[in-house]
């Protein structure tokens, strides 16, 4: 969820023998592409599944702004201010109103972007909050503010809670809340990097990314980024727990950057994406495990990148975001696919 787009920017679109590699991809038929053009991410269904509400920078915004479609990518229409940055936005139950993130409020300009003599890095900017509007944008309203960062929010597919990621209490840690904003509760303590949180199906689980620093020289690291605002993420692991934050468990243990971790309707298999067959950390995949990290096989193989999937609630389909096809350097989008099991 959010920061993740950095990642984007990083790859080229990759030709290969299309023939050959769509073959390997035997989960998915038909696919369709939604959008042409722009920096596409982070495509979610509506809970009616009939729209899509994602985020792109495209002419004429220099930085990622909401926007919502029709499951065809017909009706593209802005949801946020324009103004600022934006990430991580879902429909809430009956599909009339939206959450996202927003810096607007702050700055009506873009952030800065993070100073790559640090390294490579994510703006964690603590100028984000979490906001609530309606599906055409009016009557946008703050839903939870701090004075750190509130951002990469998903709402339970059970329609009860909102899970997220704040620094509100010194670190990167998750929360959850109601849909209204209220009972606020933080459900990860380790220090480190905790978010793009999901919970399951019946909302009885969460999975999400995190980094925790494995001894002083990395904890030095991560506490001096993340003063900056910023956190390094070229390693982090899949992680799973009860929706209120007991029975955690490390799913994933490659050493590399994985991210977008999202159930399949069966509550038993988490697809999610991966840099970790590419010595460079630039080329990522699909992947499906179980939720005991286990029986992992890659889905995706066409492109270079393939990130942020989705499913139906019926797991017959999936939306996922992909540089396949692209036809300039940064471009990157939203397609829909047949799921076969």
């Amino acid at each position: 969820m959010l920061p993740l787009l950095f990642i984007l920017i990083a790859f080229h679109a990759h030709a290969g023998n299309e023939d050959t590699l769509r073959t390997q991809e035997r989960h998915l038929r038909n696919i369709r592409q939604l959008t042409f053009g722009g920096t596409n991410a982070e495509a979610y269904f509506s809970f009616d599944e009939s729209k899509l509400i994602f985020q792109t920078t495209r002419p004429p915004y220099d930085c990622d702004q909401i926007f919502t479609m029709n499951v065809d990518g017909s009706n593209q229409r802005l949801v946020s201010t324009g103004t600022g940055r934006t990430t991580c936005a879902y429909f809430f139950p009956g599909d009339e109103t939206v959450l996202f993130a927003s810096t607007h409020a702050t700055d009506s300009r873009c952030p800065p972007p993070p100073d790559k003599s640090r390294g490579y890095v994510w703006g964690v900017f603590n100028s984000y909050d979490l906001y609530r509007g309606n599906k055409n944008g009016s009557a946008l309203e703050i839903l939870s503010s701090s004075a750190g960062y509130d951002a990469e929010a998903t709402v339970s597919p059970a329609g009860n809670r909102i899970v997220f990621t704040s620094s509100r209490d010194g670190d990167l840690e998750l929360y959850t809340m109601k849909i209204d904003g209220s009972d606020i509760r933080r459900i990860t303590y380790d220090l480190g990097y905790d978010g793009g949180a999901n919970f399951s199906w019946d909302g009885k689980k969460v999975v999400y990314r995190a980094y925790h620093p494995k001894d002083s020289l990395e904890t030095v690291e991560y506490k001096a980024l993340l003063a900056e605002q910023l956190v390094k993420p070229t390693k982090m692991e899949i992680f799973l727990c009860d929706a209120d934050g007991k029975n955690r468990k490390q799913l994933t243990s490659t050493g590399s950057a994985n991210f977008a971790p999202i159930f399949h309707p069966d509550n038993r298999r988490i697809i999610y994406a991966s840099n970790k067959k590419d010595p460079r950390g630039r080329s990522f995949h699909l992947y499906i495990m179980n939720t005991e990290g286990t029986d992992v096989e890659q889905i995706s193989s066409e492109g270079n990148f393939n990130s942020f999937p989705m499913f139906t609630r019926d797991g017959r389909k999936l939306v996922f975001v992909s540089d396949r096809n692209a036809t300039s350097r940064y471009e990157f989008n939203v397609f829909i696919a047949d799921w076969i099991d």
